[in-house]
């Protein structure tokens, strides 16, 4: 037996491959939840599953599993992935090198004729990014039971199309549980999409935890009326009461705590007609900070400033929370073996927290759970021109190979 080790060519290959599926002409993929370019990504990867001898299995919301067992067949198994499922136009690093390298892991196990005396587990979850379905990280929230599985196939996208109806046209509506039956411990390889580790110059990222955020979804009823013989003191704006809050939202993040953020990310102005004062407008506020007391007061906050922005513009509004996650840390254990696996290989590394959210939010509530960034250039995700620089995807999966080597022997 000799020491596993990430095969570049074969990794790369594979990233490649995978990556014309939904490829679009700015470089980037287009692969949203359950769409037909999702399906042959799914189809391609179940592919590779077999192909390295894996035991294929497909749960109740599409997630899909390739276990190798271990010396010890009945232990808890360390469960490793990410997700395939893209932004609408969205980069070719985001999710899938987490789904890849963890095959790569297991190839790579095998390649040494290492046994591990656990079960090890590669996952891609579905509907993480939740563009298409909201919300997002949906595939893991039920595995996790953080929502139920009725709750989750009845979410519809935007043409009324239902979560479990389009998992059943793709063919992806499997027959096990999607629930969680024992696990030792999850990791997760995860592009940074942050600036942190580019600026520091350091290839590696060992998470500690991962932002607490509020989505808001906030409604805001005017008056409809022709932009030209309305008196501007007779007039009761939607769009003019939203403006402020937007505003508002920029100016309470300078004050509201030293990492808190805040974005107004979705707008939908109605009638959206050039000479007719917008009489409905529907906006998102998503508030995100690593302490959830500074999150709950952003909230408080921002209700407030929409209440102010409707009295002074005399119009209507209400505020829907729609989703607040905790800020969480991950395990001590895990983020150990992390660092030591990344020592190990002799990789300079940095502990750092997420902005993003990620399945490993979920995964922490049932499971030991730690993550690994690798660098975004640029600190860009979420568009087309996202890119990590491959030996940083290499040193990503030769850290995850080590750490699930020790995370899947007894000498974690």
């Amino acid at each position: 037996m000799t020491d596993p080790a990430i095969d570049d060519r074969r990794f790369r290959e594979r990233f490649e491959e995978f990556n014309r599926i939904g490829a679009t002409d700015a470089g980037g993929v287009n692969r949203p939840s359950l769409s037909d370019a999702n399906r042959e990504a799914r189809d391609t990867l179940l592919e590779w599953f077999r192909e390295a001898g894996l035991e294929v299995r497909i749960d109740e919301m599409g997630n899909l599993f390739g276990r190798r067992e271990g010396r010890e067949s009945g232990a808890d198994p360390v469960l490793v992935g990410s997700h395939v499922d893209s932004q609408y136009n969205g980069g070719r690093y985001d999710g899938v090198v987490g789904v890849l390298a963890a095959l790569e892991v297991l190839e790579a196990f095998a390649d040494a004729g290492l046994e591990t005396d656990r079960p090890v587990e590669v996952v891609s979850w579905s509907n993480e990014e939740g563009v298409r379905f909201q919300p997002d990280m949906l595939g893991s929230g039920v595995y996790a039971g953080r929502f139920d599985l009725e709750y989750a196939h009845g979410r519809t996208d935007d043409e009324g199309r239902t979560f479990g109806e389009e998992l059943e046209r793709i063919g992806y509506r499997g027959e096990t549980p999607c629930e969680a039956d024992g696990l030792h411990s999850y990791f997760e390889l995860h592009v940074e999409q942050g600036p942190i580790l580019e600026d520091r110059g350091v290839p590696i990222g060992v998470v500690e935890g991962v932002f607490g955020f509020s989505w808001l979804d906030v409604t805001v009823e005017g008056q409809a009326d022709h932009a030209g013989p309305t008196p501007m003191d007779d007039r009761a704006d939607a769009f003019v009461a939203t403006a402020d809050v937007a505003t508002a939202v920029r100016r309470l993040t300078a004050t509201g705590g030293d990492d808190l953020v805040g974005t107004v990310g979705s707008v939908d102005v109605q009638p959206n007609a050039i000479n007719v004062i917008p009489e409905r407008v529907e906006f998102t506020v998503d508030v995100r900070s690593y302490d959830n007391a500074t999150v709950a007061d952003a909230v408080e906050r921002v209700r407030r400033e929409v209440s102010a922005a409707a009295d002074r513009e005399g119009v209507r509004a209400e505020v829907t929370e729609i989703m607040r996650v905790e800020a969480d840390a991950f395990d001590d254990g895990c983020i150990e073996t992390i660092a030591a696996a990344a020592e190990e290989a002799g990789h300079e590394y940095v502990r750092l927290k997420s902005g993003a959210g990620h399945d490993a939010n979920y995964l922490n509530e049932i499971a030991p759970t730690g993550m690994i960034f690798v660098p975004s250039v640029d600190g860009v995700s979420h568009r087309e021109s996202e890119y990590t620089e491959w030996e940083d995807v290499v040193a990503g999966a030769d850290v995850l190979c080590r750490a699930v080597r020790r995370a899947a022997s007894h000498q974690s």
